[in-house]
């Protein structure tokens, strides 16, 4: 069966753009086709200090993988790429490539290694921005409220936008 997933993409190291571009079309090969992505926007750090700004952007794809299959894809290119260390507990440092797996589907999957949906994104501007441009009317499973509308919740300016 297929199902469509969103995903949250960001680098602060190296070649931001190349960084990005390169792991969507990782992403392709092991998941199925890009349906979408939005553009590339620069952001501070979310969660710790550092002098390396953002670049984030959403994904839309098409996978017939599992849950767990597809977080065993999105790890296996962050390592790919060049990524050594994850976020852990609230820690957060520079990285090469993140990943995150934002919905999948309508599900709603928590286990020791994954929580479907994001358990953070409603709270970050730098997920909720790209993933607002390519599925404004996505529905998060667990709030039930469409991203666009989670969007200006989160950054009531956005309405015009």
């Amino acid at each position: 069966m297929v199902t469509k997933v969103y995903l949250g993409l960001g680098t602060n190291l190296g070649n931001k753009e190349e960084n990005l571009t390169r792991a969507i079309e990782l992403l392709s090969l092991a998941l199925g086709p890009c349906m979408a992505c939005s553009t590339f926007i620069e952001t501070e750090p979310w969660g710790f200090e550092s002098s390396n700004g953002f670049l984030n952007c959403a994904a839309a794809f098409d996978t017939e993988l599992s849950p767990h299959e597809l977080l065993d894809a999105t790890e296996h290119i962050e390592r790919e790429l060049g990524r050594t260390l994850k976020s852990e507990d609230g820690n957060y440092h520079d990285r090469i490539i993140d990943i995150d797996i934002l919905l999948y589907g309508n599900e709603i999957v928590k286990s020791d290694r994954l929580t479907i949906p994001h358990p953070l994104m409603h709270k970050r501007d730098f997920v909720l921005e790209p993933l607002a441009a390519i599925a404004p009317d996505a529905i998060h499973p667990l709030l039930r409220k469409s991203i666009g509308k989670l969007l200006e919740e989160l950054r009531p300016s956005s309405i015009n936008r």
